[in-house]
C-alpha cells in the first residue's frame, strides 16, 4: 500500500509540474498606477485654481484639462485591467489546484476503498495454477505441462484443436501428429490433421492431407466432412470421374435437407455429373424456386440480373442476422464472384472466415476464385 501512496504523490507532483506553465497568465500584469491617478487629479485641481486667478488663458486651460484628463483615464483603465486579471488568475489557480491535487487524491481514495492494496502481486506461477476461464493462460499451462511431459498424448489431443481454431497451424499440425503417435489414429484426429494441412496450403488438399482424410473415412465411413475432402482432393488432382463418384455417394447417403448438400451438388455438377431432382438445391434458402426460374426465362437481361442481385442481397441479409451458416457463406462468396463484384466477394469471404476461422471449404473456394485469404499464415 505504501508503494501506491508514493506513486500517487509522484503523480500529483508530475501533474503540478506539467500544469504550472499553463497556470501563469499569458501577459505580465500591468503595474499599479494608483499614485499616477492621484497626481493627475491634483494637476486638474491646480489647473482650476490657476484659471480662476487669471494665471492661464481659458483656451490654454481647456487644452491642458483635455490632456490631463486623457492621461487620467488611461491610468484608471490600467488599474481596472490589473484588478480583473488578478481575479481571473485567482480562479485559474483554484482550478489548477483541483486538477493537480484533487484528482489524484480521489483516485487514491477510490483505490483504497474498492481495491485490494494489501494483496501481493500474483506471480505467473500462481496464475497458471488457477487460470480460470482465461484461454491464453489455459494454453500456457498446457504448454508448460507438455514441455515437462512430452509423452502425454491426452495433452496434445486437447491442445491441437485449440491451436487450429487460433490459426496456429504449425503448432496444430505438431500437436495432431503427436496425439496420433501417442494415442493412435482416430477419425477425429486424422480429420483435424487433414484440415490443418489444407488450411496451411491455402485450401489445397495435398497428398498427405488426402491420406489422412482417407484413413479417417476408413475409421468412420459415414463422416461426410472427411469424405468431402477426399473428393475435393481428387477434383484438385484432375481426377474428375473419381471425384464425382465420391460426391455422388455423399449426396446419396445424406438425409434430405442436409446443410452440406448444396455444396456437394455444386461439385457434382462441376465434375460433369447431374444432380437428381430429389437432391436439387433449388429450394435451399436463398436459391431461386422453380417459378423464379420460369419467370427468369421471359425476362430481359437487365431484369434477370436485377432478380439475381436481389436474391444475393437477400441471402446476405439473412447471413447478417444468422451468420452460423457455412453453406450460406460459400454460396454468397461464389454468387458475388459470378456477378463480378470481387470487392463484395472479398468482404463475404472475410465475414465467413470470421465466423468459421478454420473452414477448409472457404479457403478452398477462395483459392478457386482467386480471392485473398487473411489469417491462414502460420
Amino acid at each position: 500500500m505504501v508503494l501506491w501512496i508514493i506513486l500517487a504523490l509522484l503523480t500529483a507532483a508530475v501533474a503540478a509540474v506539467l500544469i504550472a506553465p499553463f497556470a501563469r497568465g499569458g501577459k505580465v500584469a500591468p503595474a499599479d498606477r494608483t499614485g499616477e491617478v492621484e497626481v493627475y487629479r491634483d494637476q486638474l485641481n491646480e489647473l482650476e485654481r490657476d484659471r480662476a486667478q487669471g494665471l492661464i488663458e481659458p483656451q490654454e486651460a481647456e487644452y491642458a484639462r483635455a490632456e490631463i484628463g486623457r492621461r487620467l483615464l488611461a491610468a484608471a483603465g490600467a488599474n481596472a485591467d490589473r484588478q480583473e486579471g488578478a481575479a481571473k488568475a485567482g480562479k485559474y489557480a483554484l482550478v489548477t489546484s483541483m486538477v493537480t491535487l484533487v484528482l489524484p487524491v480521489v483516485g487514491l481514495c477510490l483505490y483504497l476503498t474498492l481495491g485490494s492494496p494489501g494483496l501481493p502481486d500474483q506471480p505467473l506461477e500462481a496464475r497458471l495454477a488457477n487460470p480460470g476461464n482465461n484461454v491464453a493462460l489455459l494454453v500456457a499451462k498446457a504448454e508448460r505441462h507438455l514441455a515437462q511431459n512430452p509423452n502425454d498424448g491426452a495433452g496434445w489431443d486437447l491442445l491441437a484443436p485449440i491451436y487450429f481454431r487460433s490459426m496456429r497451424l504449425g503448432d496444430a499440425e505438431m500437436a495432431y501428429r503427436n496425439a496420433i503417435r501417442l494415442l493412435g489414429p482416430s477419425a477425429t484426429r486424422l480429420a483435424g490433421l487433414g484440415e490443418t494441412l489444407v488450411a496451411s496450403n491455402d485450401g489445397i488438399v495435398t497428398e498427405d492431407a488426402r491420406s489422412a482424410f482417407e484413413e479417417a473415412v476408413r475409421l468412420e465411413p459415414d463422416n461426410p466432412r472427411s469424405r468431402f475432402y477426399v473428393g475435393l482432393g481428387l477434383e484438385q488432382a484432375g481426377r474428375a470421374a473419381e471425384a464425382r463418384s465420391v460426391f455422388e455417394a455423399i449426396a446419396k447417403d445424406s438425409p434430405a435437407g442436409a446443410p452440406w448438400l448444396e455444396l456437394v451438388n455444386q461439385h457434382i455438377a462441376k465434375n460433369g455429373g447431374t444432380v437428381a431432382p430429389d437432391q436439387s438445391t433449388a429450394q435451399a434458402p436463398g436459391n431461386p424456386t422453380q417459378e423464379d426460374m420460369a419467370a427468369a426465362g421471359t425476362m430481359s437481361q437487365d431484369d434477370r440480373q436485377a432478380m439475381i442481385r436481389g436474391m444475393v442481397d437477400s441471402l446476405a441479409a439473412r447471413l447478417k442476422e444468422d451468420p452460423n451458416n457455412l453453406e450460406g457463406w460459400l454460396r454468397l462468396v461464389r454468387s458475388y464472384t459470378v456477378l463480378g463484384d470481387k470487392e463484395k466477394a472479398q468482404e463475404a469471404l472475410k465475414s465467413g472466415l470470421k465466423q468459421f476461422p478454420s473452414s477448409g471449404e472457404l479457403v478452398a473456394l477462395a483459392n478457386e476464385m482467386g480471392l485473398a485469404v487473411e489469417g491462414t499464415t502460420q
